[in-house]
Order: C-alpha cells, then sequence, then structure tokens
C-alpha cells in the first residue's frame, strides 16, 4: 500500500506501521546509523524514539554492548542509532542545553566518608539501645 495514495477512494486501513512510516522525514533518513544516545532502560529509550519519531527523525534500539545476555534483556542501557543525515538534529533534540558535554560532579572523599562515619554511628546506636531494650524485656 503506498503512503500518499492517488485516489481517496483507494485509503485502506492504516495501521501503527503506516502512521509511524509517515511521520518520517526523508532526509533525514540517509546514511549509516550512527548512535546519538544511550538511554538506562527500554522505557527511556522509547520515549527518546518517540521524541526522534515527532520530528521526522527515523531511529532504532538497540542492547548496548555487554547487556545482551538473559540476565540484561529486560533492563540494562539501549543504544539510540539513528541515519547520519539525522544524527545532529537528533543529537539537538535529544540533549538541547549541552547536558552531556557539561563537567563532570566531583564528590570530596571527606564528605563522603564523614556520612559514612555519621550513619555507622547512628546504626551503632539504634542496635545498643534495641539490645538494652530486649536486655529489659527479657530480665
Amino acid at each position: 500500500m503506498p503512503l500518499a495514495p492517488a485516489d481517496a477512494s483507494e485509503v485502506g486501513p492504516v495501521d501503527e506501521r503506516v502512521e509511524r512510516a509517515r511521520k518520517i522525514q526523508p532526509r533525514l533518513a540517509r546514511g549509516e546509523t550512527v548512535r546519538v544516545a544511550v538511554a538506562q532502560n527500554q522505557a527511556e529509550a522509547e520515549l527518546m524514539q518517540n521524541i526522534l519519531l515527532e520530528e521526522g527523525i527515523p531511529s532504532i534500539l538497540r542492547r548496548s554492548g555487554g547487556f545482551d545476555v538473559p540476565d540484561f534483556l529486560a533492563a540494562g542501557p539501549r543504544d539510540i542509532m539513528v541515519p547520519a543525515s539525522g544524527a545532529e538534529a537528533a543529537r539537538e533534540l535529544l540533549d538541547p542545553e549541552g547536558l552531556t558535554a557539561s563537567e563532570p560532579v566531583t564528590v570530596d572523599p571527606r564528605r563522603t566518608a564523614l556520612r559514612l562515619a555519621a550513619a555507622m554511628l547512628a546504626a551503632l546506636l539504634l542496635f545498643s539501645a534495641l539490645a538494652g531494650l530486649i536486655w529489659v524485656l527479657v530480665a
């Protein structure tokens, strides 16, 4: 069935694949596929894929390398692949403010050690209070 029938009488049932194909812009569907983004899971990847489709950019999802084993089939990261002609537009669309190019957040090791020590002290106090309560109830 052609995507744009010459005669309106030829229009048959429109399924999901036809609707999807009508949204794709041919100028953004040329070339080899390249990775433009990585999603943390299947749901996030499908959201990105639908955002791209609404702008006319076709895309496919691929499991990231190393995560194609049975334990990670339902979860794990996904690569969003688009044709080379639409790669730049897809990158701009998925990351409009350049968030992936930002400086990584650094964590002060002293602050982490202090938090760990505070958590251990709180756990020690809690368990000693619990042990004291049990001792009082048993005695």
